[in-house]
């Protein structure tokens, strides 16, 4: 996450400290992302400071402890440009652990898995997706509104999902999980067999695809 980048963007529009800056980040990205760790937070600061991209100045206060005010240089305006420049990719591509447990359930053979995986995700992501609604209709900053829209329109999309799974593995009466359950044993049985060493050129390509 360029959660870095965010800091730097808060920053220029003026100088600010970690607590100030904790604040105006949670109020800008919204309730959706959740609260940022003033530690990991600090952890960010340092770096950008190690990398010349703001500069940090201790003030101090009469009654509290000094303050460690940060400001944007040149180099970090110049990055931030970069940042905003560059099309956005996933962190971590399509991985996902709904996909990994879908995986394994189908996999399974058993249609009485698949259906508790996939209904017990249906109703994870309507109560998120209820929660995501109410705090948009409550939202006042607009862009923080769009911000929520945005993510119940990924939960829609994972819902879209949920029913995709329903409709493939399970509207044959369980033949197809029977068929993908043969075939993982199949292989699994091929690869335990001392005398035939399991290779990935031996397993063809209608095996791998199974």
């Amino acid at each position: 996450m360029a959660i870095q980048h965010a800091v730097l963007a808060l920053l220029a529009r003026g100088p600010s400290y970690g607590y100030e800056l904790k604040g105006a980040f949670e109020a800008a990205a919204g309730p959706q992302w959740g609260s940022l760790n003033i530690g990991h937070l600090y952890q960010i600061l340092d770096r950008l400071s190690r990398d010349s991209l703001v500069v940090a100045e201790r003030q101090a206060q009469q009654v509290k402890p000094d303050r460690v005010v940060y400001q944007i240089t040149p180099a970090g305006r110049a990055e931030l440009d970069r940042w905003l420049d560059e099309p956005s990719r996933r962190s971590g591509g399509f991985r996902d652990d709904f996909f990994l447990k879908v995986t394994a359930a189908a996999r399974s053979g058993s249609a009485r898995t698949v259906r508790t995986v996939l209904t017990n995700q249906r109703g994870h992501l309507l109560r998120e997706l209820r929660n995501l609604d109410g705090l948009r209709r409550k939202a006042g900053d607009p862009v923080v509104g769009l911000l929520l829209a945005a993510a119940g329109r990924h939960v829609e999309a994972d819902l879209a999902f949920v029913d995709d799974a329903e409709a493939v593995l399970l509207a044959d009466s369980g033949a197809l999980l029977a068929t993908l359950a043969g075939t993982t044993s199949e292989i699994t049985a091929y690869a335990a067999d001392d005398s035939s060493p399991a290779r990935a050129d031996d397993v063809g390509p209608a095996r791998a695809a199974g």
